[in-house]
């Protein structure tokens, strides 16, 4: 079986100009791809009349499916809710249930309310309102002729709850017959795309009736992403057995974990608790992007000891303990000075591990010698005091987002004895 078409309309001036990134159509076309569907295209239009009526009377002809986000709201370049019930030749009328809600929100916010604000209680006649718990604007959803319309907010935790709460119950009634699409995502860290691709080898037997790969690089590392469709989640299971076993035979060391929603962050807390082990922190480059990390893992408490951000070389000297003399032969960036920091906050601290990141993010700053995405890594774990050196790219934030990847994935690697380092780096110790 063919899977269905759907489209996704994204709608707002703000999305093609720049001043907001559209996270809508990438959350969305996973929640259709996962409801198996075949997401043919993604649109973004201005609020313009023309170009939205044009786009929907397309997409409703060529797609089983299309979804819309944005220009809901109460102001003025908001006219999506009007070329819709333009398109279904529908009186727009008020909604008792959608009223009291916005009247309550306003009155619990101690805001009165304005005719733009009891406009977005007004909604095409002939629709299904899909009610908002989290916001003020109603989805909707349409039917012509056997193709499908919802009509979505574009604040993403709205539209994310609509999608969730009350499209996924619509498609599973609407469409009854879908194959079941089963996906299953693949984390791993410290290997290149390149090199992981070529470590698994040719899929070309494992890809073939109904089954897909794709690779997905991050700063993180990649995520390797399998799906298979079929009649039963039985059968869409039983198409990937085999490539499941190659996975974990060819990269099973890089693998950290299975799961979309699954990081570095929790994998490796989740062994701290295991192992009774602390952590603490010394951050000069990556300037508490580490800490953030690993504090956005409800339950750190339990192993995240502190940190320090030792972004001067008078803190890395007097409260971390690093040798004066080091900064002054060695500098601020070098194997010696990470190691003492390393040491020097996991005794600090009191913790059972320490580790550090001093480099030079960059744009600028470097020099021959020391080049820009100089990063040098130290740890202090389980006996073993070593640091590790890497040179990243020219752009500031990516660099501190790979230099708190690598070290993630190194402390992982330690602390299961997996006899590697990320990416090949070599140790280099005292």
């Amino acid at each position: 079986m063919l899977m269905r078409k759907a489209h996704i309309i994204s709608i707002g001036n703000e999305l093609l100009i720049g001043d907001t990134v559209n996270t809508n159509a990438s959350w969305l076309g996973t929640v259709l791809t996962e409801s198996g569907f075949y997401v043919e295209q993604v649109i973004t239009l201005p609020d313009d009349y023309s170009l939205i009526i044009e786009n929907l009377n397309r997409s409703m002809k060529r797609a089983a499916l299309t979804i819309t986000t944005g220009g809901l709201g109460p102001t003025h370049d908001d006219i999506t809710k009007k070329v819709v019930a333009d398109l279904f030749d529908a009186e727009l009328i008020e909604n008792d249930e959608v009223l009291n809600h916005i009247k309550q929100i306003f009155s619990k916010r101690g805001y009165s309310l304005s005719p733009s604000n009891i406009e977005q209680a007004m909604v095409p006649e002939n629709c299904e309102v899909m009610f908002n718990n989290q916001g003020t604007a109603p989805g909707m959803w349409f039917e012509k002729n056997g193709h499908y319309l919802a009509v979505l907010p574009g604040v993403p935790h709205e539209m994310k709850f609509l999608a969730e709460h009350r499209i996924k119950p619509k498609l599973k009634s609407v469409f009854p017959e879908n194959e079941v699409w089963l996906t299953e995502y693949y984390r791993t860290a410290g290997i290149p795309e390149s090199l992981l691709a070529e470590r698994i080898g040719n899929l070309d037997e494992y890809v073939s009736n109904g089954v897909g790969i794709a690779y997905l690089p991050s700063p993180e590392g990649v995520t390797i992403r399998v799906s298979a469709s079929g009649k039963t989640s039985a059968r869409a299971e039983q198409k990937i057995v085999k490539l499941r076993k190659l996975l974990n035979k060819k990269a099973g060391n890089e693998i950290y974990g299975k799961g979309k929603g699954l990081n570095l962050a929790g994998v490796v807390g989740d062994i701290l608790k295991e192992r009774k082990l602390s952590i603490a922190v010394a951050e000069s480059c990556t300037g508490g992007l580490l800490g953030n990390v690993i504090t956005n893992i409800p339950g750190c408490s339990q192993y995240m000891k502190g940190g320090i951000i030792a972004y001067s070389n008078d803190i890395k000297t007097g409260l971390l303990g690093v040798d004066h003399e080091i900064i002054k032969t060695d500098g601020a960036v070098s194997k010696n000075t990470a190691l003492q920091m390393a040491k020097g906050v996991a005794v600090k601290c009191g913790a059972d591990i320490g580790v550090s990141t001093t480099g030079i993010a960059g744009p600028d700053g470097g020099t021959q010698e020391k080049p820009v995405g100089l990063v040098w890594m130290g740890f202090w774990i389980e006996g073993e005091h070593f640091a590790l050196k890497s040179i990243f790219t020219n752009d500031r934030l990516i660099n501190k987002e790979r230099t708190v990847a690598v070290v993630l994935e190194c402390l992982r690697r330690q602390l299961l004895g997996i006899g590697s380092y990320p990416y090949n780096l070599k140790p280099q110790f005292p």
